[in-house]
């Protein structure tokens, strides 16, 4: 089948269950993927078809109401940001069961201009990749949206440090995400977000000792000094 930027949500998911490969459906398994609804197509191979078939709104709402992994997936690669809406990204945050469908949608949202209303709410939320998402959004928005000012991402560090002591682990993966980015962000930011990694590495709470250690390796390490201008 070959597709285009016309193609309905059916069409592609034709296509999508025509690249069914089984022996890629288990090994995601050991890479904490769900794979209940999952088909064993790589996200390069996603992409590409991404780029074929381009951005389309309602088809990206079909191909996520599939339920499948890789029309999931899909539709977050193809979704237009300033279509979404905050009650469709509390919808599909309230089913995220994987690190990757986290971090795929988190930039989307963030894209969207949904940070504002959006990152509190989600890192308030005690569902493990919920509270992911809301770390997500922070940590790839430090580094793309260039036009915020550095207050915005500074205010995140107290937010950074309350959370720093949930030990789950898609959840303490994306707190230190998110403060290895926002000190990596600027010469203004980065001293604020290793002064809270040099706090946190000296915490007697195991998860925040983790989180503080890793983000003040790397914030002291030579090429994060030097994208800030200070190596």
């Amino acid at each position: 089948m070959t597709l285009s930027p016309s193609s309905t949500a059916a069409e592609v998911i034709a296509h999508l269950k025509s690249l069914r490969n089984e022996e890629n459906v288990a090994g995601m398994a050991r890479f904490g993927i769900v794979t209940d609804h999952a088909l064993g197509i790589s996200n390069t191979d996603l992409r590409a078809i991404a780029r074929i078939i381009r951005r389309n709104h309602e088809r990206a709402l079909a191909l996520w109401d599939s339920g499948i992994r890789e029309a999931r997936l899909l539709a977050s690669y193809t979704e237009e940001p300033k279509k979404i809406t905050a009650d469709q990204a509390r919808a599909c945050a309230a089913t995220f069961n994987s690190w990757e469908m986290v971090d795929s949608w988190s930039d989307t949202f963030a894209d969207a201009g949904l940070g504002p209303e959006l990152i509190p709410e989600f890192i308030a939320d005690d569902r493990e990749f919920v509270r992911r998402t809301g770390f997500v959004m922070i940590a790839w928005s430090a580094v793309h949206l260039k036009k915020l000012p550095d207050e915005t991402f500074l205010a995140f560090l107290p937010v950074i440090e309350a959370h720093a002591t949930d030990p789950r682990n898609f959840v303490k993966k994306a707190v230190n995400w998110a403060l290895r980015q926002i000190g990596k962000r600027s010469p203004g930011c980065h001293g604020p977000a290793l002064a809270l990694a040099e706090r946190l590495a000296a915490s007697e709470d195991r998860t925040a000792r983790w989180i503080g250690k890793d983000a003040a390796r790397e914030l002291k390490g030579r090429i994060a000094l030097r994208k800030v201008g200070l190596g």
